[in-house]
């Protein structure tokens, strides 16, 4: 004998089954590769730093986010001076969900030095990690366009953490020739 037993689902299941399906989300993969001071040696080896308080006003803010078109998130930024003339600028920008920890270093001459990845929190685009890729923003300035797909490569796969992170860069670069330098 053969029991064919009726399956009915409630209206709470239908209700709930949805978002149960929707907050199975990829899981972001978080990876700490460089600390701030690891940072500071890999792109200014053996030299002295020295944290350089900023704070931003309301107006600055306004300022370097017309100059960069970017938006300003925090009013207080992490920057460090080097005991030769250059500055370490620590940022985080959204990947697609997460944030990325990046650092800018800055020469003297207001070029870029070089671009690490500090921390990486997604499941996708850890590519702008390579250094291939970094190596586009050595020599860029304040005047530089900075943009993806024109004088930034994008990597396939990875576009929005590339599009970020050269945000980031141009929206440091800003920072520094507005507030910094002076």
């Amino acid at each position: 004998m053969v029991v064919v037993r009726e399956f009915r689902m409630s209206p709470a299941w239908v209700i709930w089954a949805p978002a149960l399906v929707a907050s199975t989300s990829v899981p972001a993969l978080a990876a700490v590769y460089l600390t701030v001071e690891e940072a500071q040696q890999l792109i200014f080896p053996d030299r002295n730093f020295t944290l350089v308080p900023v704070t931003l006003s309301e107006d600055q803010r306004k300022t370097v986010q017309e100059k960069s078109g970017i938006p300003v998130r925090a009013r207080q930024e992490r920057v460090w001076r080097t005991d030769e003339g250059g500055h370490l600028i620590i940022d985080d920008v959204i990947g697609k969900h997460e944030f990325i920890t990046f650092a800018v270093g800055i020469n003297p001459d207001g070029s870029v030095r070089q671009v690490e990845i500090l921390n990486y929190r997604e499941a996708y685009g850890f590519e702008v990690r390579q250094k291939k890729w970094r190596r586009q923003f050595i020599g860029k300035t304040g005047a530089s366009e900075l943009s993806l797909n024109d004088d930034i490569k994008n990597i396939s796969g990875a576009t929005l953490s590339c599009r970020h992170v050269t945000e980031g860069v141009k929206r440091a670069l800003a920072l520094y020739d507005l507030i910094i330098k002076k």
